[in-house]
């Protein structure tokens, strides 16, 4: 009788621990858009890609305005100026930045070219001056071959995605900021 009782309770301690597992991988896979994993002996949860950043956000409300035409001293969807451009799509999720390229000078927190993120701003001297003079945001980041969005008031006179490797851009780079 006695070797009953302990097969019984090796059963329910095996069952048990059986539904701990799959309730454990059950909860862990779940379709509620969160996972667990892993790091560092911590498990962490995770949002998945289905929750776009900031960045992302910021970078595709850009990408909306492609097209739009330059226009001198221009900060709306009728047209805008390089730094029109950066502050209008930042004003759209409520970040302060200056409305004036040459006010890039002393704004944010500056970062190695090779560090930048989506969001991140590129500023330039002007191609006329040695002056601040341009500013874009960087969409895809590749150290100095990242792509930015940007007013251009060149040939293309809208708003455009251009690679910082882009000979005139690399000459006339001064630094990227984070704001975000």
């Amino acid at each position: 009788m006695t070797s009953k009782k302990i097969n019984s309770s090796k059963f329910v301690t095996l069952i048990g621990l059986s539904l701990i597992l799959l309730f454990t991988h059950a909860y862990s896979s779940s379709g509620d858009g969160k996972r667990l994993h892993e790091r560092d002996g911590i498990i962490v949860k995770k949002t998945l890609l289905n929750n776009p950043s900031l960045e992302d956000n910021i970078v595709s409300f850009g990408m909306k305005l492609l097209g739009t035409p330059y226009l001198s001293g221009g900060s709306s969807k009728v047209g805008f100026d390089c730094s029109g451009f950066v502050y209008y799509v930042f004003k759209h999720f409520k970040i302060q930045v200056p409305r004036s390229s040459v006010q890039f000078k002393d704004f944010g927190k500056e970062i190695p070219i090779d560090s930048v993120r989506k969001g991140d701003i590129l500023v330039f001297l002007s191609p006329t001056r040695n002056v601040i003079g341009h500013v874009g945001i960087v969409t895809d980041p590749k150290g100095k071959e990242s792509d930015f969005i940007h007013a251009s008031s060149g040939g293309e006179k809208k708003v455009m995605v251009t690679s910082l490797k882009k000979a005139g851009y690399t000459r006339r780079f001064v630094k990227s900021v984070r704001v975000l």
